[in-house]
């Protein structure tokens, strides 16, 4: 016979699903970093956001590896052709293990007078891995001519389409991710040392001091971002060689971004500023610039770098405008922003839309790093305080 068991009311009922891991790792301590990283890989859109990243992080460092063409070399009679299809059915219903693009035929639109192109089911080039192609010097060091793919000639592999050079447009969104993705990341790093030493500064001292550089703070704060970027961008010379306007960029965004972040450091400084080890360090007699930098923003970290991957993609967005507006990179030098500029004809977009692409790439990579920012925020303060 079952026995019956009654269970006390005012004893809870507990459910073993709602139990954290955090709960159940008993007799063992866990650290603040650990604790961050388990509620990290909990959050979905943050670790999507942290995969997509990691994607297009490897994909901007190796591009000479994964672009098939070179971006700077022009082909003429191959300008505006169409993102090719990769196929692994051809046109008679056979099936290939190894997958391939058909051959381009082009000729001319008898209404609007332009070159168009047109797949030839008769010709076949199947797709190869690990293909010898244009040399280059991978970190200035490594000299290869090795590609990830590639079709034999005459056949090409266009997988995005190409420009009205003629230039593979898959090929130089790679070399185009190196410059935005790294003047996003320069710009931010520089932008939060700055912010978090002068935001230690003002937090930590108060008083005038804190008045002072607030007020300064706001004045920059009080003209809009892009028009002041725009401002300072301008008074770039032209005469600048390319390297010269990717550093000068790089400096007018730090310019502009440390005050945000230098609010936010402040705001965690005047509470940590009368914590006790704080108070520990001035009795041992410690100087307060060593207590700023080696005691208060340590324990700012994981809000800093919060901050950091929410700034990333607001600085990559900058520079894409400023380049699509001419005052930004200059080529031969290719960015995001560089490749838009192509776009900026409604009759050209309407004629080749895939010369858009590079807009839904830079749409891609803001949502990412805005998913690890809010998964890293919600993982470092999961309390919202």
């Amino acid at each position: 016979m079952s026995r019956q068991v009654s269970i006390p009311k005012d004893k809870p009922i507990v459910d073993l699903k709602e139990l954290t891991e955090e709960k159940l790792a008993v007799g063992r301590t866990l650290t603040q970093r650990q604790l961050i990283w388990r509620r990290f890989r909990r959050h979905r859109l943050g670790v999507l956001g942290a995969v997509v990243v990691l994607i297009l992080a490897v994909l901007s460092i190796f591009a000479p590896f994964f672009a098939p063409y070179d971006y700077t070399k022009p082909e003429y009679r191959h300008a505006y052709v169409p993102p090719q299809r990769v196929r692994f059915i051809d046109s008679e219903g056979n099936f290939h293990w190894r997958p391939f693009v058909y051959g381009l035929k082009y000729g001319v639109d008898e209404v609007t007078w332009q070159r168009v192109y047109v797949e030839d089911p008769e010709t076949i080039y199947p797709i190869s891995f690990f293909v010898r192609g244009w040399e280059y010097n991978l970190f200035g060091l490594i000299k290869s001519d090795i590609h990830l793919i590639g079709v034999e000639r005459p056949g090409t592999l266009y997988l995005l389409g190409t420009d009205h050079l003629g230039r593979d447009l898959f090929s130089r969104i790679l070399f185009g991710g190196r410059v935005s993705i790294f003047i996003g990341l320069m710009g931010a790093t520089i932008s939060a040392a700055v912010g978090s030493f002068i935001g230690g500064v003002s937090g930590y001292f108060s008083g005038k001091v804190d008045s002072i550089i607030q007020r300064i703070v706001e004045l920059l704060q009080l003209f809009p971002q892009l028009p002041l970027m725009m401002a300072l961008s301008a008074a770039i010379p032209t005469t600048w060689p390319p390297l010269g306007v990717f550093i000068g960029v790089v400096v007018v965004m730090t310019l502009v971004q440390w005050t945000y972040l230098a609010r936010e450091v402040r705001g965690k400084v005047l509470s940590y500023r009368e914590a006790d080890f704080v108070l520990a360090a001035k009795v041992a007699g410690a100087k307060d610039l060593y207590i700023i930098i080696q005691h208060i923003i340590p324990n700012c970290l994981s809000h800093i770098i919060v901050v950091l991957t929410i700034t990333i993609p607001n600085l990559i967005l900058a520079e894409s405008s400023l380049s699509f507006l001419g005052l930004g990179i200059q080529p031969p030098m290719v960015s995001w922003g560089v490749l838009l500029r192509n776009a900026s004809n409604l009759q050209t977009i309407g004629q080749y839309p895939w010369i858009m692409i590079p807009g839904v790439v830079i749409l891609i990579t803001i949502l990412a790093f805005n998913f690890l920012g809010d998964g890293l925020r919600d993982a470092a303060d999961p309390y919202g305080n």
